[in-house]
């Protein structure tokens, strides 16, 4: 078992340090809001008040926070991950940010003797509470093999695809058709319903059709009742699709319906749906076709 550290404590960090937790590991953990971890510490997680204290009390520490700007926030400065990083230390990045934002904080961490992979995730909380979530991870491979059976722990695949930053790119390649394939779904159930067909019905129907990614399979029924709790809210999913549209934007890749989803996920924040989860954007769409949602 391994002596473990985890930054980042929301929905998706707080259920994998807690999967870690179930494997045996000890893991001390930090959250800028403590109260939100409370579950985590009476599970047995301990917990540090910086995250240069989760890195210097662990072998390997996990990070996941929303933006590159929050990355920055918890890696650097004199309570940052970089003060606790030490020779043969790992940091496992799983944010989804600018490539070039894990690429430099991985060149910084080597300086200091350790290392750092980033490992992205692909899945929701479902995915994760039912053992399905799969990784993909960037860095040296040596330290790939190294992390490789706890990441293992937290799900069934992780995949390594490259180089440092190669990961993130992965993921934001992924995530622009999250919003693509949500939209195509929404005018669907829309246009069925508009045509005299019970939504739940419509859902049904296409969530058990040729067309139904597990994402709509999972997301789907959410047009007829939308979760308690965002999996996936409308702003990180429009923060990912704008990292999309800036490296389209770089490597000279059009992409139109990332686009188009873009513009839909503003006017979802518009009307105030920002903190709900990204399957808003049907309440986008039927309120544009008239049909309540």
């Amino acid at each position: 078992m391994a002596h473990l550290g985890y930054i980042g404590l929301g929905a998706m960090g707080g259920r994998m340090a807690d999967r870690l937790l179930s494997k045996g590991h000890t893991v001390t953990g930090y959250n800028r809001t403590r109260s939100k971890a409370q579950w985590l510490i009476d599970r047995g997680m301990q917990w540090a008040d910086t995250p240069r204290a989760v890195a210097a009390a662990a072998e390997v520490t996990f990070s996941m926070v929303t933006d590159s700007a929050a990355l920055d926030a918890i890696a650097y400065g004199p309570d940052g991950v970089l003060e606790g990083i030490g020779s043969g230390k790992v940091l496992v990045e799983m944010s989804t940010i600018s490539p070039a934002t894990s690429r430099g904080l991985a060149e910084k961490i080597r300086a200091r003797g350790g290392d750092m992979v980033d490992c992205p995730v692909s899945g929701s909380i479902l995915t994760l509470e039912q053992g399905k979530l799969t990784m993909m991870v960037g860095g040296q491979r040596e330290t790939y093999d190294r992390v490789h059976p706890l990441l293992l722990d937290i799900g069934p695949k992780a995949t390594y695809v490259g180089a440092n930053g190669v990961a993130v790119s992965m993921k934001i390649a992924l995530n622009l058709s999250i919003g693509v394939q949500l939209l195509a779904f929404s005018e669907g159930i829309l246009l069925a319903e508009k045509s005299g067909i019970d939504r739940k019905t419509a859902v049904d129907v296409f969530t058990n059709s040729v067309l139904a990614s597990p994402l709509l399979q999972y997301r789907g029924p959410f047009a007829v009742k939308m979760p308690d709790e965002a999996w996936f809210n409308v702003k990180m999913l429009q923060k990912d699709t704008s990292l999309a549209l800036e490296m389209g934007k770089a490597l000279g890749v059009p992409l139109p319906t990332a686009a188009v989803a873009n513009e839909m996920l503003t006017a979802a924040r518009g009307l105030g749906l920002g903190e709900q989860d990204c399957a808003a954007l049907f309440q986008v769409l039927a309120k544009l076709s008239g049909v309540n949602s």
